[in-house]
């Protein structure tokens, strides 16, 4: 690996590196959905679901689609879901009393 690639790895690990943005991946698994039922699930306001949304695209995680005068939006690396699994493993190992983390899957 050289230092481009590393550098784009950590663009992509950089766009998971916010909450919001874990609930959204978690949310896109299986489903498109559309900005306003994002908002539902993360219940942050809908212009801050896009901003975050908007990070996911740029990193390549996510991709949209226009049906009508919604934007919904799709998962389109299910492979980064093994990344966030791979978090839960690490926090786990690392018997890390600061963070508890929970795996509810």
């Amino acid at each position: 690996m050289d230092y481009q690639q590393a550098k784009f790895r950590a663009e992509i690990l950089k766009a998971l590196a916010h909450p919001a943005r874990v609930l959204i991946v978690h949310a896109l698994t299986g489903v498109d959905r559309c900005v306003c039922e994002l908002n539902a699930l993360v219940d942050i306001d809908q212009s801050n679901i896009s901003r975050h949304l908007a990070v996911l695209k740029r990193a390549g995680i996510v991709t949209d689609r226009r049906d009508g005068m919604r934007v919904f939006y799709h998962l389109r690396t299910p492979c980064i879901l093994n990344a966030l699994k791979c978090a839960v493993e690490v926090m786990k190992i690392g018997n890390n009393s600061a963070v508890r983390i929970q795996d509810t899957e």
